[in-house]
């Protein structure tokens, strides 16, 4: 009997083209787009300005949307592509802020504490896509969309990003992963390199849903 697909999710660091896949993937095979809240973030644009200061409320803000989120995902009937997920705010976002000091002991246990306590709610997406970007390739990106509040974000901040994003992505064991190295595709402007990307999911969701 084939099984339903439900739920997938593009993952990556800040600017590997995340939000622009899941776009176009939600598109070509109807399926419905969830993104980051990122707008509706207050604590945003103070975060880049102060870190050490907001990463508590932001991270929370994140968590809390990311699970909401992936209740309605499981709740609901359409198959659905999310931009990021929750693992990505606790094992790579919380803890890179965390190991750099930016996000003090007692707040970051504090967050472990509630990401612990969602986390035995959540079931993990059916397959995870995840966007792998050099930092020359994540800064072009960066500055190509122009967001203002993005202009804080430094070198050093992306590189340690990427670092524990590979360590995640070399551990992950909750499900089917998809490895899309993106340094040398243009999926934006480059239909075939599109195509590409779309015959590797192709082979990924006939494997796991036949």
């Amino acid at each position: 009997m084939k099984q339903s697909i439900k739920h997938i999710a593009v993952s990556g660091n800040i600017g590997a083209g995340k939000t622009t896949l899941t776009e176009k993937l939600a598109k070509q095979y109807g399926w419905q787009a969830e993104f980051e809240s990122v707008d509706e973030n207050p604590y945003l644009k103070d975060f880049y300005e102060d870190m050490p200061k907001w990463s508590f409320h932001l991270q929370v803000f994140f968590l809390n949307s990311r699970f909401k989120q992936i209740k309605e995902v499981r709740a609901g009937k359409n198959t659905v592509i999310q931009d990021r997920t929750i693992y990505e705010d606790a094992y790579i976002f919380a803890k890179s802020l965390y190991g750099s000091g930016k996000f003090n002991e007692r707040d970051y246990q504090n967050y472990l504490h509630l990401f612990q306590s969602m986390e035995e709610f959540i079931q993990p997406p059916d397959l995870l896509i995840y966007l792998k970007a050099d930092i020359g390739r994540l800064v072009a990106n960066i500055e190509k969309r122009g967001r203002v509040y993005e202009n804080a974000i430094t070198i050093d901040y992306l590189k340690n990003l990427n670092r524990h994003y590979e360590d995640w992505i070399s551990q992950y064991d909750h499900g089917k992963l998809l490895i899309i190295d993106v340094n040398n595709l243009d999926f934006v402007s480059n239909p075939e390199d599109y195509a590409d990307i779309v015959s590797k999911i192709d082979v990924e969701l006939n494997g796991l849903f036949s």
